[in-house]
């Protein structure tokens, strides 16, 4: 059996090693030509998998190691009969701790308080179901729209998408790109949604780049000025807007989700699901998988302010600043669309929030809840 499998794919070997013999490629260069004799395609989201890639090959199954799957013609695999697999909620969590880091990371520049703000977010799924969770257990006040999930369960837990607009002060867009339909994302903050955006208001996006009208959010940062932003999707990856990326606060290359921990999940879900296609048994534990983190306890011996305890736990852990940076650096070295893709191809180990314990001591308990709210594991003596 052979496998094409994007070269930035970890543990392939551990994970898809025993099905057969593997071709690893970038994930922006796999063509027709490469995958005419393979029996599997494994990918990430940069592959665009559809017609012009599958037509002559012999291919009978495609796993996509990601949560998203507007990269996939699904109708096309379903016409040709070609087994199907994503991994949905597989690097939720790493989404949920960058936009922790990079909330926090605002707030300090700005001086306001997280815990103090009304925060929106746009998509109920994995990503936003765990945030709503995670910011609620802080103590933050959260609004939700899902139009989808209101439709089939009720308004009572969502709100329409203006009225989010209008009381929050913090938006964070956690949807699929949906282009057709009444469920549509596709440039869902428009041009008149983002002049209607309140003056201060911060705008983060760790959806799809399309879901935002980047001409418009550009038009509105570079004349009032009166927004942040933080993105980490864009339309026309790789080749972003360089006139918006110099005008958000935060940019990055698509990596809110690139932890170590969501890419071996990623990669060891594709894998069960392969294995079921195959009537075989998948002998790979997910623990096995993981190997130890760095840093695996921090001791706080004294109580602080609780959103400086949080940022100094985020960022023993994750700094989204580091990635914002790295962005710039590339970008100077090899234009935007090389330098993008640079970043996430040689993207550092990074680790979720759950792989630090933290004790306290002391009258450091009193931080106990903040900081188990936020994600760490939290242990008093």
């Amino acid at each position: 059996m052979k496998l094409v499998i994007d070269a930035n794919i970890p543990a392939a070997d551990a994970c898809f090693g025993s099905f057969g013999v593997l071709h690893r490629l970038p994930g922006r260069e796999i063509r027709a030509a490469d995958i005419r004799d393979a029996d599997a395609l494994v990918v990430r989201s940069i592959t665009q998998v559809n017609q012009a890639l599958l037509a002559y090959s012999q291919v009978r199954f495609v796993g996509t190691c990601t949560i998203g799957t507007d990269h996939i013609d699904l109708a096309y695999l379903a016409e040709r009969n070609i087994g199907f697999a994503s991994a949905p909620g597989c690097n939720a969590e790493a989404v949920v701790d960058y936009v922790l880091s990079s909330l926090l990371t605002v707030s300090e520049r700005e001086g306001w308080r997280l815990l103090e703000r009304t925060v929106g977010i746009v998509g109920a799924g994995n990503v936003g179901s765990r945030l709503k969770g995670r910011l609620q257990a802080l103590g933050v006040e959260v609004l939700v729209c899902d139009s989808p999930r209101a439709e089939q369960e009720g308004e009572g837990d969502f709100v329409a998408l203006d009225t989010l607009i209008e009381r929050c002060n913090v938006i964070c867009l956690h949807t699929p790109l949906v282009k057709q339909g009444p469920h549509a994302t596709y440039q869902l903050l428009n041009a008149q949604r983002i002049n209607e955006l309140a003056p201060g208001t911060v705008l983060l996006n760790a959806g799809r780049g399309d879901c935002i009208d980047g001409l418009a959010l550009r038009s509105r940062l570079a004349g009032k000025g009166d927004l942040t932003a933080v993105l980490d999707v864009w339309e026309d990856e790789p080749g972003i807007d360089a006139g918006l990326r110099d005008l958000v606060a935060l940019a990055t290359p698509h990596i809110a989700g690139h932890s170590l921990d969501g890419k071996l999940r990623g990669s060891w879900m594709i894998q069960q699901a392969l294995a079921e296609q195959l009537g075989q048994s998948s002998a790979t534990p997910f623990s096995e998988l993981c190997p130890p983190p760095a840093l695996s306890t921090l001791t706080l011996q004294r109580a602080l302010p609780v959103e400086e305890a949080l940022r100094l736990c985020v960022r023993a852990v994750y700094d989204v600043r580091r990635d914002h940076d790295a962005l710039q650096r590339q970008v100077l070295h090899e234009g935007l669309a090389k330098g993008f893709d640079r970043c996430r191809v040689q993207y550092p180990l990074r680790r979720e929030f759950a792989t630090l314990s933290v004790t306290l001591e002391k009258d450091a308990v009193a931080l106990q809840r903040p900081l188990q709210a936020a994600g760490f594991q939290v242990h008093c003596v």
